[in-house]
């Protein structure tokens, strides 16, 4: 049925504890990615809807399943928990998709483990469907993310707040590697672990730095590089992570935990929406650096690898880090090109000095931050405004004009952005095509999220869900999806959102 070859519990014995998923009384199948599913290559024909459940809920894992609950540590909104790992979940298995790539099979809700805590190792229908819906979103964006292959409904309570339906969700991952995962051997000492950890690293992600004389360095460096590009994306589409802490950052490079998570409307890079980020450490505008703050983390954790001497490995370590920065703007200058439409003129390119191309990127940079000022001294919904721009490079200028009450101020910016895309020499239908396809229409609106989720939880209503999956899938569609998926929440319901971890 499932063809696994679990490296992970083979390779790094103390990195784990073997454990079982706690027995489901009552299953029944929520949500199953059967798409995802055929790129894993799993053979589930001939599984009716209730093998199905059994299945993806753990009471009947197949053959060469291994569940177990990965070890780690990690800084949580600053504090450093020494030991934390899967306390409501467990990585059951590897296996290697139809294009060839290793990719996790992993529970989320599974059950109490020795990492619970105290917790009781459950999920609630709620945050596991959301995770659902943003991962195909994030997915549909073009932003790497672990996705959910399916999602069970127990059939027994879970107390929060108050008492919600449980679940089960099967989340598909390049890897569980975390900043913590290496956190959790270096707070021990435990070097030889460390060690093999960082191969086991390197050989999944970056098998290229196999026998590189620094592999530990440049491991540092190819997770820096892969966090700046997943932040430029994040920060592209307004996406506001909500709970960055060292062991949800995975050095895959793929988004992972979709608790607090949530999207600007009105842009303020000052936006929180997660009710446990009082002091807005992880506010919108706040992920690029906290990204460098995590990789500060994994830097430490490494040092023992990078060089014996810590006289040595720290300013190696400190080399790379600073070079975060420079990356970060670089990949958001990329994105922010692309979705201002704006390609590097020809007369800038090739052999030109590179000080003209950096003018010209500075000058890229300014228009698009102005853009931002505009948007945020205006109180502009940050996804209509991207989009309504495309709209004014096809010629229709209205819909985006709409949105601001200080038509002068716009009308300035725009006769700036309108004389260097002018520069590229793009027809401007080639242009607007090229916007439409990076700016979206739609994405996970949160009261629309919310009002599918509450549906699913209280009263078992799966089709206000179904209906909003199918439109986060083609986000970027003019006709997919009805104007209410595209339409923003009235100010007063987003000023009073909050988010939930779902713990």
């Amino acid at each position: 049925m499932i063809a696994f070859d679990n490296t992970y519990a083979r390779e790094l014995p103390g990195a784990y504890v073997e454990w079982q998923p706690a027995r489901a009384p009552a299953p029944r199948l929520l949500h199953l990615n059967v798409a995802l599913a055929a790129e894993l290559g799993l053979d589930l024909a001939g599984l009716d809807e209730a093998a199905l459940a059994e299945l993806f809920v753990g009471n009947a894992l197949p053959p060469g399943a291994q569940p177990i609950a990965q070890a780690y540590a990690g800084h949580q909104f600053g504090g450093f928990s020494p030991s934390l790992g899967d306390g409501r979940a467990l990585l059951w298995g590897e296996v290697i998709d139809r294009a060839g790539r290793r990719r996790d099979l992993a529970f989320k809700g599974s059950g109490r483990t020795p990492f619970s805590r105290g917790g009781d190792g459950k999920a609630a229908v709620g945050p596991m469907l959301r995770e659902v819906l943003i991962g195909e979103a994030m997915h549909a964006l073009g932003i790497p993310t672990t996705r959910a292959l399916a999602v069970v409904a127990t059939g027994e309570p879970v107390l929060r707040e108050s008492v919600l339906p449980g679940a089960v969700l099967t989340r598909v991952a390049a890897s569980h590697l975390r900043v913590g995962s290496f956190e959790y051997f270096a707070a021990r000492r435990d070097h030889e672990r460390l060690r093999r950890l960082a191969d086991y690293a390197i050989a999944r992600h970056d098998p290229q730095l196999d026998g590189h004389p620094q592999r530990y360095l440049e491991l540092l460096r190819a997770v820096a590089q892969r966090q700046a590009r997943l932040v430029a994306q994040w920060m592209g589409v307004g996406f506001i992570h909500g709970v960055m802490n060292t062991d949800n950052m995975t050095l895959s490079g793929e988004t992972i935990d979709y608790g607090p998570c949530a999207f600007l409307e009105a842009y303020d890079p000052a936006t929180v929406f997660s009710s446990i980020d009082r002091d807005g450490r992880y506010a919108f505008g706040n992920q690029p650096a906290i990204a460098h703050w995590n990789l500060t983390r994994l830097a430490e954790a490494l040092l023992p690898l990078i060089d014996a001497d810590p006289d040595a490995a720290v300013p190696q370590a400190v080399a790379v880090l600073e070079t975060f920065p420079a990356a970060y703007e670089s990949a958001a200058l990329a994105v922010l090109r692309a979705k201002l439409g704006l390609a590097v003129p020809a007369d800038v390119t090739g052999d030109v000095a590179a000080g003209v191309a950096a003018d010209v990127a500075a000058e890229d940079g300014r228009l698009a931050a102005d853009f931002l000022a505009l948007l945020q001294a205006q109180r502009v919904d940050f996804t209509l405004a991207w989009r309504h721009l495309a709209a004014v490079a096809a010629g229709e200028a209205a819909p985006l004009r709409s949105l601001f009450a200080d038509g002068p101020a716009l009308d300035g910016w725009l006769a700036r952005w309108q004389a260097r895309a002018a520069a590229d020499g793009r027809p401007a239908a080639q242009r607007a095509a090229a916007m439409r396809a990076v700016n979206p229409r739609v994405i996970p609106r949160n009261h629309e999220v919310e009002a599918a989720l509450r549906a699913a939880s209280d009263d078992g209503d799966l089709a206000p869900f179904e209906a909003l999956l199918a439109a986060l899938r083609q986000p970027f569609s003019d006709d997919a999806a009805p104007a209410r998926y595209a339409t923003p929440a009235a100010p007063e319901v987003t000023a009073c959102y909050r988010t939930f971890c779902g713990t």
